[in-house]
């Protein structure tokens, strides 16, 4: 059997009696760093052993595992913090798990994600949550783009190094939407900034977290318009030709509109090629 356990995001005092009881009662635990779970498993008095399962190994050591419990041993996977799996390491481990028809059961706790949406004020009932958006700036912006009219409320993880020039694209693409940016959830230094995109990028600006621990935004674009769409043309490049110079456009000008809609230049060189040859026979109004 594999247990996905989820562990507290800071707070120890967030640890439920079920996780630790299940801890206890394994033959191992798969665990992102064991170094961290370490920690976590001394404060419980908890002795079970730990094998690594991170993004680097999660696939042969995911066969490893299966092997394991397909033997009758009973396996946790935890992560750092928070739910496995999610955003985290683990999914691979949990597919294969189901695949070799071995039982997977959850043992639900802390979400960074689900508590800073909690928090948020939003009150819209849709949301998506994203984990890391992409770094290259084309990439996020055909993400963000694409988001538009199609996601009611976005949650996304930022490191506190990236979270300003998210903030800075974000507000390019929708100004003026509500944000909710939420750092060192459940600890010391806890904050959620609230605001507009603009007003929680300022505020984050004049006080940037000088803590290690990653951004949770939660991104109210309930308000962003739906883009047009545009409409798919069916109409012969003859005709769209013949369209575009009626509007005002000489030939060359209106064979130039079409390559730049992706036509090429072959098939526009030769519909114009066939336009000009129909002009010829149509008889004129003075014969």
């Amino acid at each position: 059997m594999l247990y996905v356990v989820a562990t507290p995001i800071g707070n120890l005092g967030d640890m439920s009696p079920r996780a630790v009881e299940t801890l206890k009662s394994v033959d191992a635990i798969a665990a992102e760093d064991t170094r961290v779970t370490r920690k976590l498993l001394t404060y419980f008095g908890i002795q079970a052993p730990l094998i690594s399962c991170h993004e680097h190994n999660e696939h042969s050591r995911s066969q490893e595992l299966v092997q394991r419990m397909l033997a009758g041993q009973h396996i946790a996977l935890v992560t750092d913090a928070g739910t496995p799996a999610i955003s985290d390491p683990g999914a691979k481990l949990v597919r294969a798990a189901i695949e070799a028809g071995i039982e997977v059961v959850a043992v639900p706790g802390p979400s960074a994600f689900a508590a800073a949406l909690s928090v948020s004020g939003c009150e819209n009932k849709e949301f998506t949550f994203f984990g890391f958006l992409p770094r290259n700036q084309k990439e996020l912006k055909e993400k963000l783009a694409a988001m538009a009219g199609h996601v009611q409320t976005a949650v996304v993880y930022e490191s506190p190094h990236r979270v300003l020039a998210l903030l800075t694209a974000v507000g390019e693409m929708f100004p003026g939407i509500l944000v909710s940016a939420s750092c060192e959830l459940t600890k010391k230094f806890e904050r959620t900034l609230r605001g507009t995109v603009e007003e929680v990028q300022g505020a984050i600006a004049a006080s940037p977290s000088g803590e290690k621990g990653e951004y949770c935004l939660v991104f109210d674009l309930s308000q962003v318009p739906t883009p047009p769409v545009q409409p798919t043309v069916n109409a012969s490049l003859e005709a769209q030709l013949l369209d575009l110079q009626l509007s005002g456009l000489d030939a060359r000008a209106a064979s130039q509109t079409l390559m730049e809609r992706g036509e090429s230049r072959n098939k526009v060189y030769r519909a114009a090629l066939r336009l000009r040859q129909w002009a010829g026979n149509v008889p004129s109004n003075s014969e």
